[in-house]
């Protein structure tokens, strides 16, 4: 054997012996939940301004989200219908950056992006672009399960709702109050940029899950309506797989939030389970070394990430990330709206 066949040979080697090691694990910390899910409703922060009573709203909605997708799990249901039903309820809270309530763009409308992944099979289905399907992410699963296709975007996305039967809404249907009031903030942020720092207004948000089932499965599924006072037609990290959204049995499941552009480039949602499948890492060490790499880069965010036996990760580098967590071991619904 020529040395540089031996050097391949023993990468090669060194690799699947580390995928052995975190497919093993060792002792009670590997066994198995028979159920978990966590979910985040975004990174970012909380105005200053905001009520006590729409706070309380919020962590109504990632309760109520939390229960859904695990009433699924509970009955033994798919994770990735568990993540569905859990992003399907954020997106009709009206107090999340998903469906009714999202952010807006320049022009003064919601644009909507949602994916959802299966880590059984890798089948993944995502739109881009929506402007007036209220829920994104039962279109994406259409994506999957009905067209051979893994991205739709636009008005041929919007065709393909109105074919499916989805529910239509006018523009007017996805905008509130208070995102109006940071559309404003945001486009006087970009007037004066010497007075941004000062100006309180988040662009920020994601809604998002990732669940482990009864039989072993990993699903993610994330959904969005970007950064507010975005240029028409830009798109995320949310609806592209190994940026935003991504699952693989038997590693790990992960949902990302933050400065999008960033968790593109670095492809974070696979990266996370590259680091586990390829170098060894534990769940925590390697999502939170992904997010302190895309901060490095410049990209404030955070993400959820759950392996093969229900561990969880929720890390962040932003003011806060509105998260949750259940699991059959632990069945609270544990939600964090809180700013460090």
């Amino acid at each position: 054997m020529r040395a540089s066949e031996s050097s391949t040979f023993t990468q090669r080697a060194l690799c699947a012996a580390a995928l052995a090691l975190v497919l093993l694990g060792t002792g009670a910390a590997a066994e198995r939940a028979s159920w978990a899910l966590a979910v985040h409703g975004g990174a970012g922060g909380i105005p200053k301004d905001l009520p006590p009573q729409e706070i309380a709203r919020i962590r109504a909605a990632l309760e109520t989200a939390l229960r859904a997708g695990s009433e699924v799990l509970r009955a033994n249901g798919d994770s990735l219908d568990a993540v569905q039903r859990a992003v399907h309820v954020m997106e009709d809270s009206g107090v999340l950056n998903c469906g009714r309530g999202a952010v807006l763009n320049h022009e003064g409308f919601a644009e909507l992006d949602a994916a959802l992944m299966s880590g059984r099979d890798r089948r993944s289905g995502s739109v881009a672009a929506l402007r007036h399907v209220a829920n994104p992410i039962d279109l994406a699963r259409i994506v999957m399960d009905q067209t051979p296709h893994v991205l739709i975007v636009g008005e041929g996305a919007e065709q393909l709702a109105r074919e499916q039967g989805l529910a239509v809404m006018p523009d007017s249907y996805f905008v509130t109050e208070r995102r109006r009031r940071e559309l404003e903030r945001a486009i006087e942020a970009a007037r004066h940029p010497e007075k941004r720092a000062s100006l309180d207004w988040y662009p920020r948000g994601t809604v998002g899950a990732v669940a482990l089932d009864a039989r072993g499965d990993l699903a993610a599924a994330t959904s969005t309506g970007g950064l507010t006072n975005k240029h028409y037609g830009r798109v995320g990290d949310s609806p592209i797989i190994g940026a935003g959204t991504y699952a693989e049995n038997p590693v790990c499941a992960v949902s990302a939030t933050g400065a999008g552009e960033y968790f593109i480039r670095y492809t974070a949602a696979s990266e996370v389970c590259a680091r586990i499948k390829y170098l060894g890492k534990d769940l925590e060490t390697a999502a939170q070394d992904v997010i302190t790499e895309v901060k490095r880069a410049g990209g404030e965010g955070g993400l959820i990430a759950i392996d093969r036996v229900g561990r969880i990760a929720m890390p962040y580098s932003s003011p806060t990330m509105l998260r949750g967590q259940t699991s059959a071991s632990d069945p609270a619904l544990r939600v964090s709206v809180e700013t460090r």
